[in-house]
């Protein structure tokens, strides 16, 4: 059974004796339950299945760990209620230095929620961390947008952040996974990431991001970098457009033939056209007759 918070008093726990039947808003005693931090037993919690997060900072757990066992926790957890107990909203690492001091039981506020609602507050609270990284970010939005349904617009609404700013981030997600690692890792920073993305070739994508860390760029040497990246590739694009002699000298033969300015157009796999030019219908008719 948990345990109340001394701040609300023996009636609430009086209240409280058919906690582990209430799982909805409608049960009897929830809106008794739901709303009050309580001293709730450590074994009784589950990890949340829906966390957002996948890095924990181990220097962080460790300052964690040395300051709940001087002050205690002194900021709440989140949970919601189940049927077997509690399962975690927010909050993980707290829970988790708890565990480590070993403590017996830590003061949670109490929500009701179902999966999808669970989620989405996971998702948001995740999202307002200021130790969170771009990647990480990014990854709660696409999921928000994806797991919830939201637009971008909602989305927007939903976290108070502006959707050119949420654009920035999901744009991340379409660099190699290798340089989403290294933005996670602190290898590069989100500028640099933005900055790789104008390129869409994702072995050259790779070549600056190893520049990037070789040379220890920064994003405005990345910008400048990548600029000569897409040059040459330009002149690559044009080259390959260029007939090949033995194409130009059918153009002359064919132009010879007809009397009249010809034009060949060719692709690399090979395709293209004949453009023969005509001045008039008369000149049109000509052509026709030669043709057939």
């Amino acid at each position: 059974m948990a345990k109340t918070n001394n701040r609300l008093g023996r009636g609430l726990s009086a209240l409280l004796k058919d906690e582990p039947s209430v799982v909805s808003a409608s049960d009897k005693g929830a809106e008794k339950l739901v709303g009050n931090i309580l001293e709730v037993d450590l074994k009784k919690i589950k990890t949340n299945p829906y966390q957002p997060r996948t890095n924990f900072d181990k220097n962080a757990l460790d300052d964690l760990v040395k300051s709940i066992t001087i002050l205690g926790v002194i900021q709440p957890i989140t949970v919601r209620k189940i049927e077997d107990g509690y399962e975690l909203i927010s909050g993980e690492r707290r829970f988790r230095a708890s565990q480590i001091v070993g403590l017996e039981s830590i003061p949670a506020y109490v929500r009701l929620a179902n999966d999808q609602e669970m989620l989405e507050m996971a998702l948001v609270e995740n999202i307002q961390r200021q130790d969170l990284d771009a990647i990480e970010i990014a990854l709660s939005y696409q999921r928000l947008l994806d797991e919830i349904n939201l637009t971008q617009e909602q989305l927007s609404h939903r976290v108070g952040k502006d959707r050119t700013s949420i654009s920035n981030y999901l744009r991340l997600l379409k660099l190699d996974p290798i340089i989403q690692t290294g933005i996670r890792d602190g290898m590069i920073s989100m500028g640099h990431g933005r900055a790789i993305i104008a390129i869409d070739n994702l072995d050259l994508q790779l070549e600056i991001y190893e520049k990037i860390i070789t040379d220890n760029l920064s994003v405005r040497e990345t910008e400048k970098l990548i600029q000569t990246f897409k040059k040459p590739a330009a002149k690559k694009i044009t080259k390959s457009t260029e007939l090949p002699n033995d194409f130009k000298r059918a153009q002359l033969q064919i132009s010879d033939h007809v009397k009249s300015k010809v034009e060949i157009k060719r692709t690399q796999n090979g395709k293209g056209k004949i453009i023969i030019d005509f001045n008039s219908d008369q000149e049109f008719e000509r052509l026709r007759k030669l043709l057939e």
